[in-house]
């Protein structure tokens, strides 16, 4: 269940019927990873049979083919096998748990503590590779601050690159309900995050959201322009920005792992969004996630209505995962 928040202020209160239908669409969202490689480590420790070495060889392959990773494979079979040899567990059913609370545990090395304020307007930075659902993301955010929590939310479209990625937001946030700060394709980036800046201090909006580039065939420049926005909104407003969130397409796997340690440094990055979780049979791309970038998932997206977006809990996660808890 979703009872722990590993979110931070702006990401509470939820009630118990919020926390409840998010759990059920994260349910829902991993149907084909419980249907495939999840569903089949399961059925591994449903059994009475005895741990041999060639469970823990079927386990490593079944996760590295789940896209954990290998150094994530490795990290959670070592970790399982060390748990189980010191509890003396005989027998695989008894190991699952074993396995789940080390899975669970991948998730919450990378846990941070809250902020003790929330500033205003509270600045959160979206960066990501061009397809990973940047735009779908922050519309949800945006939905889920002023619907939720009854916050007024400022878009300010900073992909100024792409063709018609204005134009996306705009519609995304006219959806939303929520206005957006645009200079139209062309513009300079920098000029549009100052202006929504210009904007969100003069109409006392709470949260403002920045849309960015991202075009990883011109890296260098990207991380660049990335820097620049960061400083320009660092120098408006002293601690900003609050967030900096990587949106990763759970879709792309391993892939999508190495495309997101690019954006790690110039970004700033604070947390993660794994976006299109519904869309593959692998959901072990959170784990890499986790363990190879080294911060923590904030949100999944679980599919393309503007509710679509769950808080990430490990342990609720790791449940939805295995098969046999959701039958």
């Amino acid at each position: 269940m979703f009872k722990r928040l590993f979110g931070r202020r702006q990401d509470a209160p939820r009630t118990e019927e919020e926390a409840q239908r998010e759990e059920e669409q994260v349910v829902q969202s991993l149907e084909k990873s419980r249907q495939g490689v999840f569903g089949r480590i399961a059925q591994m420790f449903q059994t009475d049979d005895p741990i041999t070495d060639e469970l823990w060889d079927e386990l490593e392959e079944a996760l590295i083919q789940g896209d954990v990773g290998l150094e994530t494979t490795q990290y959670l079979v070592n970790r399982t096998i060390d748990r189980v040899n010191r509890y003396g567990t005989k027998r695989a059913r008894e190991a699952r748990d074993m396995l789940k609370a080390e899975m669970v545990r991948v998730f919450q090395e990378q846990v941070k503590p809250a902020p003790p304020t929330t500033p205003k307007p509270y600045v959160v930075l979206v960066v990501g590779v061009n397809g990973a659902g940047k735009t779908t993301l922050i519309a949800k955010l945006a939905h889920r601050y002023k619907n939720r929590f009854g916050k007024r939310v400022l878009l300010a479209a900073g992909d100024t690159f792409r063709a018609a990625a204005t134009e996306q937001l705009e519609t995304w946030a006219e959806r939303a309900g929520v206005p957006c700060v645009s200079l139209g394709q062309g513009a300079d980036a920098a000029a549009v995050v100052y202006k929504a800046i210009d904007a969100a201090l003069e109409q006392d909006v709470d949260v403002l959201i920045v849309d960015t580039a991202g075009r990883l065939q011109a890296k260098y420049n990207l991380m660049q322009e990335l820097e620049k926005i960061r400083n320009i909104i660092a120098r408006k407003l002293p601690g900003a920005p609050h967030e900096v969130i990587l949106v990763i397409d759970a879709t792309t796997g391993q892939n999508g792992v190495l495309q997101a340690k690019a954006f790690l440094k110039s970004a700033g990055v604070t947390d993660v969004a794994v976006t299109k979780m519904d869309g593959t049979a692998k959901g072990g791309i959170a784990f890499a996630v986790a363990q190879d970038i080294q911060r923590p998932i904030r949100y999944l997206g679980t599919g393309e209505k503007l509710d679509d977006l769950a808080l990430f809990d490990a342990q609720a996660f790791v449940d939805a995962l295995f098969a046999e808890d959701h039958r």
